[in-house]
């Protein structure tokens, strides 16, 4: 499967799939919140934990949003 492939499985579940809209905005939310204590020039310690957190739950996300569009190329490849 080619990028652009991936993408419009992507752009399907977004429309289609309950599921994997809500992992992509989390997603989106978390990846926000992550821009703004990397444009702060200092981190506190609280806030250098929050980011390592948000970068470990983003990745999370990825691999279940991921996960979900495997599922689909296999469900609909076979058809």
């Amino acid at each position: 499967m080619n990028a652009a492939e991936a993408q419009d499985v992507k752009t399907l579940l977004l429309q289609k799939n309950d599921h994997y809209r809500q992992l992509a905005e989390q997603h989106h939310e978390l990846d926000s919140r992550l821009h703004e204590l990397t444009d702060k020039p200092y981190l506190s310690p609280t806030e250098q934990l929050e980011e390592v957190t948000i970068k470990k739950r983003k990745l999370a996300l990825k691999d279940r949003m991921e996960a979900i569009a495997r599922e689909y190329r296999q469900a609909h490849s076979s058809a």
